[in-house]
């Protein structure tokens, strides 16, 4: 996942790829901890997918807040 990717998505389209990562998140841990999760790598992957998405959620808060600042 390209964070230029990302910028282009709406932040309803955000959302729902946030919720999607949070499941598969748990579900990879939930592999993990029972001995059945075979690609350890994925754990650490969707973490870092998280936290991207996430920071694009916020960059478009934060430049959403401006607007509304300077238009006021």
């Amino acid at each position: 996942m390209d964070a230029k990717d990302l910028r282009g998505e709406t932040p309803d389209q955000l959302r729902d790829r946030l919720a999607a990562l949070k499941k598969e998140s748990f579900n990879l841990r939930f592999r993990q901890a029972t001995g059945q999760l075979e690609n350890t790598a994925r754990v650490r992957q969707v973490r870092r997918d998280t936290a991207r998405v996430l920071t694009i959620l916020n960059e478009k808060a934060a430049a959403a807040s401006d607007q509304t600042a300077k238009g006021a």
